[in-house]
């Protein structure tokens, strides 16, 4: 089982006798779990059971899922609203008393709005066909998932690879010479040599204990411990299967503490260079772990 992304959408299509609807599922990354629903008049009581089938599927993203349902033409029909056109004559009726207008014609009545209206029936209150409704919500929701988890394998490649580089830089870093204090001690006493011109104005054991004091402080061997740790942390979480975004985002904010010490703790240009790139495909693994679930 591969990761999954946040992002996907879906459409399933259903119907029965002269009812017919569709589900529209768009998902996109988030910090949790953010649901909007858009049902029709009359279907506000599926969002319940819309809402705990998502969760059962989904533990991350915003996702919108809206409902469309409508009665086949041949059977639709218009019909006219007595109520609106009892409130319209009467205000014509009072017009005319006080001011004389005329009455208005049968087609100018029909032509305002709120007159006529369609006569499709109200689905919305009848339940019979709520079960198949869900059952069209499970097909969108199973389509979603499958799309979000090609998304995911897409990306699961690249993140392996920036943890696997991130990995190989710790091993290079491990592997500088100029971390041991005998390193740093020549390369002291180069510095030194170059200031006196070369004279033998300094004590040598002074050096060494200096050298000793600079590689203390410079140490990063408990970052590189860390890294190395992280990294094998975030290898086992993309092989578990399970949804490990937020874990993810964690680490990487781990490593990116641990690379920004290394590059603090710099005593050489070979450090910086280690720990800057570091910080480049930490930023890139940053990335890509934002839009997984």
């Amino acid at each position: 089982m591969t990761i999954a992304s946040m992002t996907g959408f879906a459409r399933a299509d259903g119907g029965a006798g002269e009812i017919q609807w569709y589900w529209e599922i768009r998902s996109v990354n988030a910090r949790g779990l953010d649901v909007r629903t858009r049902l029709p008049s009359g279907f506000e009581r599926l969002e319940p059971s819309l809402r705990a089938r998502l969760q059962e599927r989904v533990t991350r993203g915003a996702v919108s899922i809206g409902l469309g349902v409508r009665r086949d033409s041949a059977v639709s029909g218009v019909k006219v609203n007595y109520a609106a056109l009892e409130v319209i004559l009467s205000a014509c009726e009072e017009l005319r008393g006080r001011a004389g207008v005329r009455g208005p014609a049968a087609d100018g009545l029909l032509a305002l709005r709120g007159v006529l209206e369609s006569d499709e029936g109200d689905p919305g209150g009848d339940t019979e066909h709520d079960a198949a409704i869900l059952d069209t919500l499970d097909q969108a929701l199973a389509a979603l998932i499958e799309m979000r988890r090609s998304e995911g394998a897409r990306l699961e490649p690249a993140i392996s690879a920036q943890i696997e580089r991130i990995g190989a830089l710790v091993d290079e870093a491990v592997a500088l010479p100029s971390r041991t204090p005998g390193e740093i001690r020549q390369r002291l006493e180069a510095q030194l040599e170059q200031l006196l011109d070369g004279k033998a104005g300094f004590d040598a054991d002074r050096l060494h204990q200096e050298a000793v004091l600079l590689a203390t402080k410079a140490d990063i061997q408990e970052e590189l411990d860390r890294l190395r740790a992280h990294v094998e942390a975030a290898q086992e979480l993309l092989a578990s299967g399970e949804p490990v975004g937020r874990r993810l985002d964690f680490l990487t904010q781990e490593f990116n503490r641990e690379a920004n010490t290394v590059c603090s703790k710099s005593i050489d240009v070979a450090q910086t260079r280690i720990g800057l790139e570091m910080k480049s495909v930490i930023d890139q693994l940053r990335e890509q772990v934002q839009n997984v679930e």
